[in-house]
C-alpha cells in the first residue's frame, strides 16, 4: 500500500468501523465494539500491521466519550497522526444539503449520501440504514438531499418493549435470529418470535411505505439501497426491489477526503 493510504473511521452508536484506502483502491478494514466502562484498551490488535497512513478521516455520531477513544487508539498506534472529524456541509462532493441547518445532519448520514451518489450517480435513491437508529435518506439524482426519516432500530424496538412492560422479554438482535429461524409463519405462537418478528415486520412496513410515497412524490422510480447490521433480516421480509451496500459511510468518508476543499473542515 503506497503512502497516500488514508485511516476511515465510522464510529456508530453499535460499533466502529474503520477502512484503511489508498489511492490504488487496496482497503483492508475492520471492526471493533465500543469499550466496556471498565475496559482500559490502547490498541487496536488489525492495526498493528498496517503502514502508516497519511491521515485519518473519522466520522462519529457516539459522542465525546468515543471521541477521545479514538484519539487515544490512533495516537498508541502512529503519535501526532493528523486527524479530521467530519461534518454536514450545505455542499459537498456533488451533494446538496437541504436541512435547515445543514450541520445538524448527522455526519453518518452525509457521508452515506455521498458514497451513495458515487455508487449510484444520476439516479433517485431511497438510503435505508439499519443501526441502533433505522435513518432512510431521499437524494435525488441530481444529487440533492431532500430529506429523511428517523425511527428505532429493530434492536432498539425490541429492548424498549422488553424494558417497558412487565411479561415481555428482552432481546437482542441475536437471540432474536434465533427466535426467527424457527418460526413457520410471521403469527408466532411463542412470545420471543412474535416480539421479533413484530418488531422485523414494523421495520419493513416503513420501508416500503417510504419507498412508495416517494415514488408517488417524485412521479419516477426510486432504487432503494439498504445496509447496516440489521440489513439481511429486513431485506428478508421486504415485499419491493432493494439493492445491498454495506459500505456507503467509509466510501463517503473516502470522497470527502480527496475533495481539496475538505481542508476547509473542522
Amino acid at each position: 500500500m503506497n503512502a497516500a493510504a488514508r485511516l476511515l473511521i465510522d464510529a456508530g452508536n453499535s460499533r466502529i468501523k474503520w477502512s484503511l484506502i489508498a489511492d490504488d483502491g487496496a482497503a483492508p478494514g475492520g471492526a471493533f465494539e465500543h469499550e466496556r466502562a471498565d475496559a482500559t484498551d490502547t490498541a487496536v490488535p488489525e492495526w498493528s500491521a498496517l503502514p502508516k497512513p497519511l491521515d485519518a478521516w473519522i466520522s462519529n455520531v457516539a459522542g465525546d466519550a468515543v471521541a477521545r477513544r479514538i484519539d487515544r487508539l490512533i495516537d498508541a498506534r502512529w503519535p501526532g497522526l493528523p486527524r479530521t472529524t467530519i461534518r454536514a456541509q450545505a455542499r459537498q462532493c456533488g451533494v446538496t444539503n437541504c436541512y435547515e441547518e445543514p450541520s445538524a445532519l448527522g455526519s453518518d448520514r452525509w457521508a452515506g449520501l455521498i458514497g451513495a451518489r458515487a455508487a449510484f450517480p444520476g439516479e433517485n435513491l431511497l438510503i435505508a440504514t439499519f443501526g441502533t437508529a433505522t435513518t432512510l435518506e431521499a437524494l435525488c439524482a441530481d444529487g440533492t438531499f431532500t430529506g429523511g426519516l428517523i425511527a428505532p432500530g429493530w434492536s432498539l424496538m425490541m429492548h424498549s418493549l422488553g424494558t417497558h412492560t412487565a411479561q415481555l422479554p428482552t432481546l437482542n438482535a441475536d437471540s432474536a435470529r434465533r427466535a426467527l429461524d424457527t418460526a413457520r409463519s410471521a403469527f408466532a405462537t411463542d412470545t420471543r418470535t412474535a416480539l421479533s418478528s413484530g418488531c422485523l415486520l414494523a421495520q419493513a412496513g416503513l420501508i416500503e411505505r417510504a419507498w412508495q410515497d416517494l415514488r408517488a412524490d417524485w412521479q419516477a422510480d426510486v432504487r432503494l439501497v439498504l445496509g447496516g447490521g440489521a440489513a439481511s433480516e429486513i431485506a428478508g421480509v421486504l415485499r419491493v426491489p432493494h439493492t445491498r451496500h454495506d459500505s456507503l459511510v467509509l466510501s463517503g468518508l473516502a470522497l470527502i477526503a480527496r475533495e481539496p476543499a475538505a481542508c476547509t473542515l473542522s
